[in-house]
């Protein structure tokens, strides 16, 4: 397949693995990208450093596609000096958001993929690289700001000061020192966001659900859900010292280990409202999938500062499809968002970004039309943990017909819609 990118002399390498997951570059082959069903070259200047704390996958059961130096195609590469290849990607650091998907073809009753999302990989000569661009001047997750040695010298300290309190060992064992979380490794460091899971059970089965899978599925979940409900006392025993002394400090319900919050509300409120008896301070936040309306009016009349709203589409078929929800809908989503501005609190919408989907025509308009008409204060640009073709395969082949306009352009386009608009990756501290 011919490129419509004239100048592929200085693009990067290939990277590559073999069947054992030893990766190498492959000279001859550019560095190709998946955008929506087309395979190209990427253009200069969305190419950066693979940042640090990034992961590398490969990818079983598939073939990797690059670019041939000599003609300009995009090929399929089986196998190179008589090793048999994968492809190769990268799971990109928080902060980042990835512009495209790594290049590869399917070979037939491949796996699917775990939950990661899959950005291309390739080498420039100095070092891997890849398609991203960084959304979130914060830092509060970047690799270099934990030490787990400390952290965990400080979780066993905060251990003895709360010996019965089930959530702060839940945090602390699982989250911290298990699936190194980088909010629970923040509270350890008594520092900026702080999390709250309340919830063992959800109303939506979203296809790409981290914290459960059906075993039909055969994909791992990974974060496995909190098996008990703490009390208000559990709750306001360590967030309240952490939104009185942590810097820029946020705590928030609604986290990767747990189903859906607000299936707690009753415990929710009363958890914001003794919060908020106790201290004026920092930023108490939800993240959610908004579908019980009239719970989160409660909420905010407890207290609630900030609600994130989990969507990776303003049109109802799209949303459906893949939060396969059970009792609600795109409508109550709507109605708890415009609940939520009521009473002031700032709406951020944690946007599950799927290079070739999300930056369609028809899909553009319709989250203009919805960030415009409620008034949406942020879009957090999360990348879509989920195997590309799984994902593309929920909706139907129609889905891939649209041509899509790039995600610099999906920012552009959404400014339009609200120059106020603020893009970014972390829940904002509102102090």
């Amino acid at each position: 397949m011919k490129t419509g990118r004239k100048d592929i002399s200085n693009l990067p390498s290939l990277i590559v693995s073999d069947q054992n997951g030893n990766l190498f570059d492959l000279p001859e082959y550019g560095l190709a990208v998946r955008h929506g069903v087309e395979f190209r070259p990427p253009e200069k200047e969305e190419i950066i450093p693979l940042p640090h704390g990034s992961e590398l996958h490969m990818l079983p059961d598939r073939l990797p596609v690059g670019i041939d130096r000599r003609t300009g195609s995009a090929v399929v590469i089986a196998s190179y000096k008589g090793i048999r290849l994968r492809p190769a990607s990268a799971f990109v650091a928080p902060a980042y958001t990835v512009l495209y998907h790594a290049a590869y073809r399917r070979e037939n009753k491949a796996v699917t993929l775990p939950l990661f999302s899959y950005a291309p990989l390739g080498f420039n000569g100095k070092g891997f690289v890849t398609t991203a661009v960084r959304v979130d001047r914060d830092k509060r997750q970047d690799a270099e700001n934990f030490d787990q040695r400390e952290i965990i010298r400080r979780g066993r300290e905060i251990l003895k000061k709360h010996p019965k309190n089930r959530l702060v060992h839940h945090l602390i064992h699982n989250c911290a020192f298990t699936y190194l979380c980088p909010a629970a490794r923040n509270w350890v460091m008594a520092r900026w966001e702080a999390p709250i899971p309340t919830s063992v059970s959800c109303n939506s089965s979203c296809l790409g659900c981290i914290s459960s899978q059906p075993k039909e599925s055969k994909v791992p979940a990974t974060q496995p859900r909190i098996t008990f409900i703490p009390s208000v006392d559990e709750i306001v025993e360590y967030t309240v010292p952490h939104l009185r002394t942590a810097p820029r400090a946020i705590v928030s319900f609604g986290q990767g280990c747990e189903g859906e919050p607000l299936t707690r509300g009753e415990l929710i409120e009363e958890a914001v409202r003794a919060m908020r008896a106790l201290t004026k301070m920092g930023t108490i936040n939800l993240n959610t999938n908004a579908s019980l309306p009239e719970r989160v009016e409660r909420i905010c009349k407890a207290g609630l500062d900030s609600m994130r709203v989990s969507l990776n589409s303003a049109r109802p078929g799209i949303y459906e499809a893949y939060y396969r929800p059970r009792g609600y809908g795109l409508k109550e989503v709507l109605e708890s968002i415009k609940i939520a501005k009521a009473h002031g609190v700032w709406v951020s919408l944690n946007y599950l970004i799927f290079p070739g989907l999300s930056d369609t025509r028809t899909e553009m308009n319709a989250l203009k039309g919805l960030v415009s008409k409620y008034s949406i204060d942020m879009i957090q640009m999360r990348n879509h943990n989920i195997d590309p073709d799984w994902y593309i395969g929920a909706f139907g082949t129609g889905i891939t017909q649209e041509k899509p306009s790039g995600i610099i352009e999906w920012m552009r386009e959404m400014r339009r819609a609200k120059p106020s608009l603020v893009f970014g990756y972390f829940n904002p501290y509102l102090g």
